[in-house]
């Protein structure tokens, strides 16, 4: 919805560090929602560069994905180079994982990568979110798809190396783009 002069309703930036590219297919429905309820969304990897400075950006949003119980490095750099620009302004983090397939792992303080990274850097993200991630065992390597497998093995999870399954709620990833995309006062 534009605003009252025309323009669009802030400018929002989603970066995204994603390792087999479900988290970009996140980013990418944010960025519909919002577009739709008449935001400028952009979206960049975070080991690249925006088309404008992050202080040019109304909100900022920080998607990761996990593997093997870590973000990647380049999201703790991230962090750490630009944690004060992200703290002065409306912003949001979310991780994708495997974990986060169960309900009441979905909570930043229920989740323990999530735990564990926010443990582990200075910027305290306004809002934080986990979505279940996605196991496309035809897609890995041998070494990713065995370690997978045994991985979702010891926590009951889907192990047929031909499977793909999507633990992404999609509705709560609309509902998480709508909550940033409200106004400034309700949005974080």
């Amino acid at each position: 919805m534009p605003s009252e002069t025309g323009g669009v309703a802030s400018t929002i930036l989603i970066l995204y560090s994603t390792t087999d590219g479900h988290t970009l297919e996140i980013c990418e429905r944010l960025r519909d929602v919002l577009v739709g309820l008449g935001h400028e969304v952009e979206l960049a990897p975070v080991a690249g560069t925006p088309s404008r400075p992050l202080e040019q950006w109304d909100r900022i949003v920080l998607g990761a994905a996990i593997r093997y119980g870590r973000h990647k490095r380049e999201v703790y750099d991230f962090v750490r180079r630009h944690g004060e620009i992200l703290a002065s302004r409306p912003n949001a983090f979310f991780s994708v994982n495997a974990v986060g397939r169960k309900p009441h792992k979905r909570q930043a303080d229920t989740n323990p990568y999530v735990r564990k990274f926010l443990s582990q850097i200075a910027w305290q993200p306004q809002q934080v979110e986990i979505f279940g991630g996605k196991i496309d065992y035809p897609r890995y390597g041998r070494f990713d798809r065995a370690m997978i497998r045994f991985i979702m093995w010891m926590t009951k999870g889907p192990t047929d190396p031909r499977s793909v399954t999507d633990f992404t709620d999609w509705d709560q990833v609309d509902a998480f783009a709508r909550r940033l995309g409200g106004s400034h006062q309700q949005a974080f």
